[in-house]
C-alpha cells in the first residue's frame, strides 16, 4: 500500500508512513530480503505502470521493472532522503526504459516515422476532456516507439527537448519534430475515437 495521505487529520499517519519508509530504505541498504520485498510490493505496481508506458508489451514492462529494481537495490544507498523516494525510483525506471529502448531499437526500429500520422487536416480539433485517462493512455501505448518515447518524456515526465536529445542520443530538432508528429498522430486517433463515441455513428 502506498503512503499518500491528505488532510490535516492525517499528519500522524503521514509521519508514521515516512518513518516506515525510512526503515525499509535502511533495511535495503543493509541487504535485508524482507525490506527489499516490502519495497517491491509497495511500489511495484506503480513502477510497472510507468514502465508499461515505455514498453511494447506487458512482458517487456515487467523485464524493465525487474531490471530497474535490481538497480534500485544496488544503489539504494545513493538515496539520501532529501527528496521523494518515489521520484528517485521513477528516474531509475525511466533511465532503465531508455537503456532498454537503445538495446532493442537496432532490432526492431525500422518503421518510417515520416510516413505515419503526418496528414492531419488543419482546423480539426479535439477536447482532451472528452476522453478518459485510460483511453488516452491506451492510445499513447499504441504510438510508434520513437514517437512514444519522446512524447512520454516531454509531455508526461516534463523533460526538455535538449535533455531528451541527450537521453535518446538524437538531435534536439529531431526530438521536437518527433513530438510534433506524435501530437498529430494522437490527435488523428482521438478524432476517430470521438467519431465512434458520437451518438448516431455507424
Amino acid at each position: 500500500m502506498g503512503c499518500n495521505y491528505f488532510g490535516a487529520g492525517q499528519v500522524i499517519k503521514a509521519l508514521a508512513c515516512m518513518n516506515d519508509e525510512k526503515d525499509i530504505v535502511q533495511g535495503c541498504i543493509k541487504g535485508r530480503a524482507r525490506a527489499q520485498r516490502e519495497l517491491f510490493e509497495r511500489y511495484g505496481p506503480l513502477m510497472l505502470g510507468l514502465c508499461r508506458r515505455y514498453a511494447e508489451s506487458i512482458e517487456e514492462a515487467e523485464d524493465i521493472m525487474q531490471e530497474g529494481f535490481v538497480k534500485i537495490f544496488l544503489h539504494i544507498d545513493a538515496f539520501k532522503g532529501d527528496g521523494s523516494l518515489v521520484a528517485w525510483m521513477r528516474r531509475i525506471m525511466i533511465n532503465t526504459s531508455i537503456t532498454y529502448y537503445h538495446k532493442m531499437r537496432k532490432h526492431r526500429y525500422h518503421e518510417d516515422l515520416d510516413e505515419i500520422g503526418d496528414r492531419r487536416p488543419d482546423g480539426v480539433g479535439w477536447e482532451e476532456s472528452a476522453f478518459t485517462r485510460d483511453e488516452l493512455m491506451e492510445l499513447i501505448e499504441k504510438m510508434p516507439e520513437g514517437y512514444r518515447m519522446v512524447f512520454m518524456l516531454y509531455a508526461i515526465e516534463g523533460y526538455k527537448h535538449r535533455e531528451i536529445a541527450e537521453l535518446l542520443q538524437i538531435d534536439e530538432n529531431t526530438s521536437k519534430s518527433q513530438y510534433s508528429r506524435a501530437r498529430r498522430w494522437l490527435q488523428s486517433r482521438l478524432e476517430k475515437l470521438q467519431e465512434i463515441k458520437t451518438p448516431g455513428y455507424e
